[in-house]
């Protein structure tokens, strides 16, 4: 097959199934937006590579307003476009498209429809709600009436994709009741590439280089956004502020990573160091360097988001601390494995908690991170995970019968 996996984010996992479904002899083409400040995978060719594989970023040219909900939508819609050039150019049997905002996603699936080009919705969260809760915050009435909107573009794409595949059961009822039928929905949980995530020492370059040896680390890496409350953070920062040998360390960029370096220095925590997002190459060190990862999401988004950060963390082999709703695929994984905490999003002195009992508990640290890497090794076999999306995509890419309409 021809396949193009079209990852607006660029992460490493969708990379690495681009990869490995090139090795399995298929031609595979990787698109993601290089202007979308997020952390990235392996987004170039290696010498291992496969000549089937070829992974490119498209750029608008220009900075990408993240914040700015007009100038997004119009940067989104020309990604879209440019996506469409590239499907038209290379010519694919099956077009998959993941983390696209909905409105790249609507003239992507448009154009694949109109050319009778197989097209997979990998379904990474209900986009809808997140638009919905942000609007009403900042624009109550008309806010509301764009959410809804949303909400019905995000329920006809999905009952017009040829599959979806979702990342959580979770998702199969809310999709039923948007009239997906069910025999077009695969569930197939994420991962991280285990394989790429080596158990490195705590000692090692990035840490000597970060000044981070001798320290306890506590670390976060990943997007930080509104459903991510990036205020636990800085309260993990004061709670151990007094404690010299305690070090927060957040790796994000944007606007809420600004807010927490900003309020680090406003309450004088030298202890808080915010990074920019560090390359894949770095990504072993810089896990083998926390001694206890943290995340962390509001309950609006804890039902249909999964931090995939968590998945990292997993196989990085490192005790975590989750603040979500237990209902969350990521938390019921963690209290499934022994692969660390969970506490309610609310609350805060409970995340420190958890915090410090992983610090005064050595034994207790050590059993989570191992606890983790064996979820990550028994769970996050790519071989085994691109046969499931392979026969997905073969089924898709079939051409219908006679007579026969591909979608309803």
């Amino acid at each position: 097959m021809r396949i193009l996996l079209n990852d607006y984010s660029g992460h490493a996992f969708t990379v690495e199934l681009a990869r490995e479904l090139a090795k399995r002899g298929h031609n595979v083409l990787h698109l993601s937006l290089g202007d979308f400040q997020s952390p990235k995978g392996d987004l170039a060719r290696q010498p291992g590579d496969p000549a089937t594989f070829e992974v490119e970023a498209i750029s608008l040219g220009k900075p990408f307003k993240k914040y700015d909900f007009v100038a997004r939508r119009r940067q989104e819609i020309e990604y879209g476009r440019r996506v469409t050039v590239r499907i038209a150019s290379w010519q694919p049997d099956v077009v998959i498209g993941c983390n696209n905002p909905l409105d790249p996603q609507q003239v992507i699936q448009t154009y694949c429809r109109a050319r009778n080009i197989c097209f997979v919705f990998w379904l990474q969260d209900i986009y809808s709600n997140a638009i919905k809760a942000v609007l009403r915050k900042k624009i109550p009435v008309a806010g509301h009436a764009i959410g809804l909107w949303y909400e019905e573009l995000e329920k006809r794409l999905l009952r017009r994709a040829d599959q979806v595949i979702a990342i959580t059961e979770d998702f199969i009822a809310p999709l039923i009741a948007w009239h997906v039928p069910r025999e077009r929905i695969s569930v197939i949980e994420n991962w991280a590439p285990k394989d790429k995530i080596l158990l490195l020492p705590r000692d090692n370059e990035w840490s000597r280089a970060h000044g981070l040896n001798g320290k306890f680390v506590l670390m976060y890496s990943g997007t930080l956004g509104l459903k991510h409350n990036p205020a636990l953070l800085v309260a993990a920062a004061e709670a151990f502020k007094a404690e010299p040998e305690v070090a927060v360390v957040v790796i994000s960029e944007g606007k809420y990573a600004d807010e927490v370096r900003a309020a680090g220095e406003a309450r004088g925590l030298a202890n808080l160091s915010v990074l920019p997002f560090q390359s894949f190459q770095d990504y072993s060190a810089v896990l083998a360097t926390g001694d206890v990862m943290l995340a962390m999401i509001e309950p609006d988004a804890a039902i249909y988001s999964v931090p995939s950060k968590v998945l990292s963390y997993l196989s990085g082999g490192k005790a975590i601390v989750l603040s979500a709703n237990a209902a969350n695929l990521a938390a019921r994984i963690l209290m499934r494995s022994g692969a660390g905490a969970v506490v309610a999003p609310d609350d805060e002195a409970g995340f420190v908690a958890a915090i410090r009992r992983f610090l005064k508990d050595p034994e207790a640290r050590q059993k989570a991170g191992a606890a983790a890497r064996a979820y990550a090794d028994e769970n996050f076999d790519i071989g085994a995970i691109a046969a499931r999306f392979e026969s997905i995509l073969a089924a898709c890419a079939k051409p219908p019968a006679s007579g026969e309409r591909r979608i309803n």
